[in-house]
C-alpha cells in the first residue's frame, strides 16, 4: 500500500552522511592450568556483562551527543553477551514533526550502537583471549570518532583494529553535494598521544578518496604483571616461555596470520 503524502514525516535540516565505526579490540590473558582458565572465564563474563556493557554504550552516547531511544541486551551461555542502542542525533537531521508516537520514533531512528564479547579460553597453551567489537552507526552531524578515547580508557586493548567508513552525501546551500563533512588524514588523529605511546605497532591502511580508514595497533611488551590472570604467578619458572607463546599469538591477530 502506498503511504499518502499526509502521512509522510516532515525532515528538517537533514543531512544523511552516515558514518561508521567499528572498534575491535582483543585483551590477552595468561593462564595456568584449567582452573585459572575457569575463573578468567567467569570473572571476564561478569567484570563485561550485558548489563555493564550497556553502561558503557550509554556514556558513549553521552561523549557523541547522543539521545538514546531504545536498549536491548543478551548474555549468553557458556560465554558473550551482546547489547544494542538505538540513537537519536541532536544536531541535523531532526524530526519536525513526529504525531505517531514512540514506536514510530524508535523505528526511525537513524543512528545505532552495538556490542558483542567474545571470551575464549580454549588455547591448549593457556593464552586466553577477550575480544569486543563496539559498531557505531550515526547519521547526520553526529562524529563517532569522538568515542576512541573513552573505549581505550574503559578496556585493556592489547591489539586493536579501528575501522571508519563514511558514506551517503549532503548539501551545501548552493546544492553542491558534500561526501564527508569532517576531513582528516588517519584515525590516530583522534587518539590521545599518551595511548599511542603504549603501542609498538601501529599502521593504517586508508583510502580517504573513499571516506575508508583503518587503524590497528598492537601494545608494547609491558612485562607479564600486564597479562598474568594471577598476579602471584609474575615469577613462575615458566614465565618466560609463556610470555613468548603470548607475543606470537599477539603477533598473529595483529597481522591475520
Amino acid at each position: 500500500m502506498q503511504e499518502s503524502s499526509q502521512n509522510r514525516i516532515k525532515l528538517s535540516g537533514f543531512n544523511n552522511l552516515t558514518k561508521i565505526l567499528s572498534f575491535n579490540l582483543y585483551d590477552f590473558c595468561i593462564t595456568f592450568g584449567d582452573k585459572q582458565k575457569e575463573e578468567y572465564i567467569n570473572w571476564i563474563n561478569e567484570k563485561y556483562s550485558s548489563d555493564k556493557i550497556l553502561q558503557l554504550s550509554r556514556k558513549i552516547c553521552e561523549i557523541i551527543n547522543s539521545d538514546i531511544i531504545s536498549e536491548s541486551k543478551m548474555d549468553f551461555d557458556p560465554v558473550g553477551a551482546s547489547t544494542m542502542t538505538l540513537m537519536s542525533d541532536n544536531h541535523g537531521g531532526k524530526w519536525e514533526h513526529v504525531s505517531q508516537g514512540a514506536a514510530v520514533k524508535s523505528h526511525l531512528t537513524k543512528s545505532h550502537l552495538t556490542s558483542h564479547t567474545y571470551p575464549d579460553a580454549s588455547a591448549p597453551n593457556g593464552i586466553c583471549t577477550y575480544r569486543v567489537d563496539f559498531d557505531i552507526a550515526t547519521c547526520g552531524d553526529i562524529i563517532p570518532l569522538k568515542a576512541v578515547n573513552y573505549l581505550f580508557e574503559v578496556f585493556e586493548c592489547d591489539v586493536v583494529y579501528i575501522d571508519y567508513v563514511v558514506r551517503g552525501y549532503t548539501r551545501l546551500n548552493s546544492g553542491k553535494k558534500i561526501y564527508n563533512d569532517q576531513y582528516f588524514n588517519s584515525i590516530q588523529d583522534f587518539i590521545n598521544p599518551e595511548v599511542m605511546q603504549q603501542y609498538e605497532y601501529h599502521s593504517d591502511l586508508n583510502m580517504p578518496r573513499d571516506n575508508i580508514w583503518q587503524t590497528k595497533m598492537m601494545i608494547k611488551d609491558m612485562g607479564p604483571q600486564h597479562f598474568v590472570f594471577d598476579s602471584g604467578d609474575v615469577n613462575h619458572p615458566d614465565i618466560d616461555r609463556k610470555m613468548a607463546t603470548l607475543k606470537d599469538e599477539m603477533r598473529e591477530v595483529y597481522h591475520l596470520y
